[in-house]
Protein backbone atom coordinates (compact mmCIF):
# COMPACT_ATOMS: atom_id res chain seq x y z
CA UNK A 1 0.00 0.00 0.00
CA UNK A 2 1.20 3.22 -0.58
CA UNK A 3 1.92 5.85 1.64
CA UNK A 4 -1.34 7.99 2.80
CA UNK A 5 -1.42 11.77 3.37
CA UNK A 6 -3.59 12.66 6.43
CA UNK A 7 -5.77 14.39 3.12
CA UNK A 8 -9.09 12.79 2.85
CA UNK A 9 -11.71 14.96 0.25
CA UNK A 10 -14.32 14.19 -1.93
CA UNK A 11 -13.97 14.49 -5.61
CA UNK A 12 -16.56 14.01 -8.32
CA UNK A 13 -15.29 10.97 -10.30
CA UNK A 14 -15.23 10.11 -13.87
CA UNK A 15 -15.03 6.72 -15.14
CA UNK A 16 -13.20 6.04 -18.07
CA UNK A 17 -12.83 2.24 -19.71
CA UNK A 18 -9.38 3.21 -22.13
CA UNK A 19 -7.80 6.10 -20.12
CA UNK A 20 -5.69 6.31 -17.15
CA UNK A 21 -4.26 9.52 -15.88
CA UNK A 22 -1.01 10.15 -14.10
CA UNK A 23 0.17 13.03 -12.09
CA UNK A 24 1.32 15.93 -13.83
CA UNK A 25 0.09 14.56 -17.17
CA UNK A 26 -2.09 16.27 -19.55
CA UNK A 27 -5.53 15.06 -20.78
CA UNK A 28 -7.59 16.27 -23.20
CA UNK A 29 -11.48 15.23 -23.25
CA UNK A 30 -14.33 15.62 -24.45
CA UNK A 31 -17.67 15.46 -22.11
CA UNK A 32 -20.99 14.79 -24.17
CA UNK A 33 -23.24 12.63 -21.94
CA UNK A 34 -25.22 14.94 -19.87
CA UNK A 35 -23.87 13.55 -16.32
CA UNK A 36 -19.99 14.54 -17.12
CA UNK A 37 -21.31 17.75 -18.78
CA UNK A 38 -22.86 18.55 -14.95
CA UNK A 39 -19.54 17.19 -13.42
CA UNK A 40 -17.62 19.84 -15.51
CA UNK A 41 -19.96 22.64 -14.45
CA UNK A 42 -20.40 22.24 -11.08
CA UNK A 43 -15.99 21.60 -11.16
CA UNK A 44 -15.89 25.02 -12.83
CA UNK A 45 -18.12 26.49 -10.44
CA UNK A 46 -15.76 25.03 -7.79
CA UNK A 47 -12.37 24.04 -7.74
CA UNK A 48 -11.97 22.64 -10.99
CA UNK A 49 -10.90 19.22 -9.60
CA UNK A 50 -11.73 16.05 -11.21
CA UNK A 51 -11.10 12.31 -10.12
CA UNK A 52 -10.05 10.17 -12.74
CA UNK A 53 -10.30 6.29 -12.84
CA UNK A 54 -10.40 3.27 -15.40
CA UNK A 55 -13.16 0.42 -15.34
CA UNK A 56 -12.30 -2.88 -14.52
CA UNK A 57 -11.91 -4.71 -17.32
CA UNK A 58 -14.93 -7.16 -17.21
CA UNK A 59 -17.40 -4.28 -16.02
CA UNK A 60 -16.62 -1.91 -19.26
CA UNK A 61 -19.96 -3.07 -21.17
CA UNK A 62 -21.58 -1.38 -17.90
CA UNK A 63 -20.19 2.17 -18.84
CA UNK A 64 -24.36 3.25 -19.38
CA UNK A 65 -24.35 3.12 -15.49
CA UNK A 66 -22.19 3.04 -12.63
CA UNK A 67 -19.27 0.35 -13.78
CA UNK A 68 -16.82 -1.16 -11.18
CA UNK A 69 -13.14 0.65 -11.13
CA UNK A 70 -10.10 0.01 -9.91
CA UNK A 71 -9.23 1.75 -6.69
CA UNK A 72 -6.73 4.13 -7.15
CA UNK A 73 -6.83 6.82 -9.40
CA UNK A 74 -5.26 9.88 -10.21
CA UNK A 75 -6.78 13.61 -9.46
CA UNK A 76 -6.65 16.27 -11.78
CA UNK A 77 -7.36 20.13 -12.19
CA UNK A 78 -9.39 21.44 -15.48
CA UNK A 79 -6.91 23.60 -16.90
CA UNK A 80 -8.96 24.62 -19.94
CA UNK A 81 -12.01 24.63 -20.84
CA UNK A 82 -14.38 25.49 -24.31
CA UNK A 83 -18.05 25.09 -23.88
CA UNK A 84 -19.68 24.36 -27.26
CA UNK A 85 -23.31 25.93 -27.61
CA UNK A 86 -25.19 22.47 -27.29
CA UNK A 87 -23.50 21.87 -24.04
CA UNK A 88 -20.55 19.68 -24.55
CA UNK A 89 -16.88 20.56 -23.22
CA UNK A 90 -13.98 20.54 -23.96
CA UNK A 91 -11.01 19.98 -21.55
CA UNK A 92 -7.44 19.57 -20.68
CA UNK A 93 -7.50 17.92 -17.60
CA UNK A 94 -3.63 18.06 -15.75
CA UNK A 95 -3.16 15.26 -13.23
CA UNK A 96 -2.02 16.30 -9.79
CA UNK A 97 -1.84 13.60 -6.87
CA UNK A 98 -2.93 9.86 -6.95
CA UNK A 99 -5.63 8.84 -4.74
CA UNK A 100 -7.44 5.68 -2.90
CA UNK A 101 -10.91 5.49 -2.86
CA UNK A 102 -12.58 4.71 0.46
CA UNK A 103 -16.46 5.08 -0.23
CA UNK A 104 -19.14 6.85 -2.72
CA UNK A 105 -21.85 8.30 -0.80
CA UNK A 106 -25.08 7.89 -1.93
CA UNK A 107 -25.95 11.18 -4.23
CA UNK A 108 -28.82 12.66 -4.35
CA UNK A 109 -31.25 12.40 -7.17
CA UNK A 110 -30.29 15.69 -9.13
CA UNK A 111 -27.09 14.99 -9.56
CA UNK A 112 -25.81 12.72 -12.12
CA UNK A 113 -22.25 12.36 -11.65
CA UNK A 114 -20.56 9.86 -9.00
CA UNK A 115 -18.56 11.55 -6.38
CA UNK A 116 -16.09 9.72 -3.69
CA UNK A 117 -14.63 9.89 -0.54
CA UNK A 118 -10.67 9.69 -1.67
CA UNK A 119 -7.45 9.78 0.44
CA UNK A 120 -4.07 11.03 -1.28
CA UNK A 121 -1.65 8.42 -2.16
CA UNK A 122 2.17 10.20 -2.33
CA UNK A 123 4.70 9.09 -4.85
CA UNK A 124 7.47 7.97 -2.36
CA UNK A 125 11.08 8.29 -4.00
CA UNK A 126 13.66 7.66 -0.67
CA UNK A 127 17.30 9.24 -1.19
CA UNK A 128 18.93 6.13 -0.98
CA UNK A 129 17.02 4.63 -4.07
CA UNK A 130 18.69 7.32 -6.03
CA UNK A 131 21.71 5.21 -7.41
CA UNK A 132 19.04 2.71 -8.36
CA UNK A 133 16.82 4.71 -9.86
CA UNK A 134 19.69 6.36 -12.11
CA UNK A 135 20.38 3.38 -13.58
CA UNK A 136 16.47 2.14 -13.56
CA UNK A 137 15.77 5.40 -15.81
CA UNK A 138 18.87 4.81 -18.16
CA UNK A 139 17.51 1.31 -18.95
CA UNK A 140 14.13 2.82 -19.58
CA UNK A 141 15.00 4.87 -22.19
CA UNK A 142 16.79 2.56 -23.75
CA UNK A 143 13.93 0.47 -24.09
CA UNK A 144 11.30 3.63 -24.86
CA UNK A 145 13.65 3.98 -27.86
CA UNK A 146 14.02 0.81 -29.34
CA UNK A 147 10.31 0.30 -28.80
CA UNK A 148 9.71 3.81 -30.18
CA UNK A 149 11.48 2.98 -33.67
CA UNK A 150 9.48 -0.55 -33.37
CA UNK A 151 5.84 0.98 -33.32
CA UNK A 152 6.75 4.95 -33.98
CA UNK A 153 9.71 5.20 -35.86
CA UNK A 154 8.98 8.81 -36.96
CA UNK A 155 9.06 9.74 -32.80
CA UNK A 156 11.82 7.57 -31.40
CA UNK A 157 14.15 10.40 -32.11
CA UNK A 158 12.21 12.42 -29.39
CA UNK A 159 13.33 9.40 -26.98
CA UNK A 160 17.01 9.97 -25.55
CA UNK A 161 18.94 10.51 -22.67
CA UNK A 162 20.16 13.47 -23.99
CA UNK A 163 16.52 15.00 -24.38
CA UNK A 164 15.45 14.01 -20.72
CA UNK A 165 18.53 15.41 -19.04
CA UNK A 166 16.75 18.44 -17.61
CA UNK A 167 13.46 16.41 -16.57
CA UNK A 168 12.64 14.70 -12.74
CA UNK A 169 12.26 11.39 -12.47
CA UNK A 170 8.70 11.56 -11.14
CA UNK A 171 7.75 13.50 -14.42
CA UNK A 172 9.81 11.51 -16.95
CA UNK A 173 8.63 8.29 -15.64
CA UNK A 174 4.80 9.07 -15.65
CA UNK A 175 5.36 10.86 -18.93
CA UNK A 176 6.62 7.50 -20.52
CA UNK A 177 4.21 5.47 -18.76
CA UNK A 178 1.84 7.51 -20.72
CA UNK A 179 2.93 8.18 -23.78
CA UNK A 180 2.79 4.65 -25.04
CA UNK A 181 -0.25 2.80 -26.28
CA UNK A 182 -0.50 -0.04 -23.44
CA UNK A 183 -3.40 -1.80 -23.25
CA UNK A 184 -5.28 0.19 -19.75
CA UNK A 185 -4.62 -2.48 -17.25
CA UNK A 186 -0.82 -2.14 -17.84
CA UNK A 187 -1.21 1.73 -17.38
CA UNK A 188 -3.43 1.05 -14.14
CA UNK A 189 -0.53 -1.34 -12.71
CA UNK A 190 1.88 1.76 -13.64
CA UNK A 191 -0.33 3.85 -11.45
CA UNK A 192 -1.19 1.98 -8.90
CA UNK A 193 3.06 2.02 -8.18
CA UNK A 194 3.66 3.15 -4.74
CA UNK A 195 7.08 5.10 -5.43
CA UNK A 196 9.18 6.20 -8.06
CA UNK A 197 11.61 3.13 -7.95
CA UNK A 198 8.73 0.61 -8.43
CA UNK A 199 7.01 2.44 -11.44
CA UNK A 200 10.06 2.43 -12.86
CA UNK A 201 10.41 -1.39 -12.60
CA UNK A 202 6.66 -2.05 -13.31
CA UNK A 203 7.35 -0.08 -16.56
CA UNK A 204 10.97 -2.02 -17.67
CA UNK A 205 9.30 -5.17 -17.66
CA UNK A 206 6.44 -3.62 -19.37
CA UNK A 207 8.55 -2.07 -22.15
CA UNK A 208 10.82 -5.25 -22.22
CA UNK A 209 7.06 -7.52 -23.13
CA UNK A 210 5.81 -4.98 -25.52
CA UNK A 211 9.11 -5.41 -27.13
CA UNK A 212 9.46 -8.55 -27.41
CA UNK A 213 6.20 -9.06 -28.64
CA UNK A 214 6.90 -6.75 -31.27
CA UNK A 215 10.40 -8.56 -32.27
CA UNK A 216 8.30 -11.78 -32.07
CA UNK A 217 6.38 -12.70 -35.79
CA UNK A 218 3.29 -13.79 -35.09
CA UNK A 219 3.03 -17.78 -34.95
CA UNK A 220 1.19 -19.22 -37.89
CA UNK A 221 -2.81 -19.33 -36.89
CA UNK A 222 -2.36 -17.25 -33.57
CA UNK A 223 -4.75 -14.74 -35.16
CA UNK A 224 -2.18 -11.61 -34.77
CA UNK A 225 -1.81 -9.52 -37.58
CA UNK A 226 1.69 -8.86 -39.14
Amino acid sequence: MGVVSSVELDLPIFPLSNVVLFPRIQCPLHLFEPRYRQMAEHALARDRRLGMVAVRTEHVHDMAGDPAVFPVGCAGVITEEQQLPDGRYNIVLVGTFRFRILHEPERPAEQLYRVARVERLEDIFPPQEASRVGELRARVIDLAGDLARRIAPGRSTRISADRFAGIDDAALVNALANAFPFPPPEKQGLLEADSIPERYERLESVLRFQLAEALCPPAPGSGRLQ
